[in-house]
């Protein structure tokens, strides 16, 4: 089966973004196909590289990174939730003449449209966050 998933949430705002990620490598580690992840809203913030959390705490960046290393995931950051939200490309941050980038290596930058993309070539899409 196929699937998309949408992430709304950060990663350090509640469980969503850690079940997202926990849902994607059970799907993959089952032999589904994963088509696309879509972060949206704060979800955006789980590509930022400049994220630090405590020791104590999870972090999530390393880990979707190995796993779009590993099965060439479609990490999709919505460009306009984004540059709300200050994470910003190497191309971005120079039109928009802001002195520092802060996307995540793995991660692309790219409109909604690839969300609808993501609904119309998938058998199910699974959101977490609100």
């Amino acid at each position: 089966m196929k699937f998309s998933l949408a992430v709304y949430a950060a990663p350090h705002s509640s469980q969503s973004a850690a079940s997202a990620l926990r849902f994607a490598q059970a799907l993959l580690g089952q032999g589904h196909e994963l088509y696309r992840v879509f972060f949206y809203c704060d979800g955006v913030h789980n590509g930022s590289s400049l994220a630090t959390p405590p020791q104590d705490e999870p972090d999530l960046l390393p880990a979707w990174q190995a796993l779009q290393a590993e099965h060439g995931l479609d990490l999709v950051i919505c460009i306009a939730a984004a540059q709300r939200r200050g994470v910003l490309s190497d191309s971005e941050a120079r039109r928009l003449e802001r002195p520092a980038a802060n996307l995540a290596e793995g991660f692309v930058l790219a409109g909604l449209g690839q969300l609808a993309d993501a609904v119309a070539h998938s058998d199910r899409l699974v959101t977490f966050g609100s």
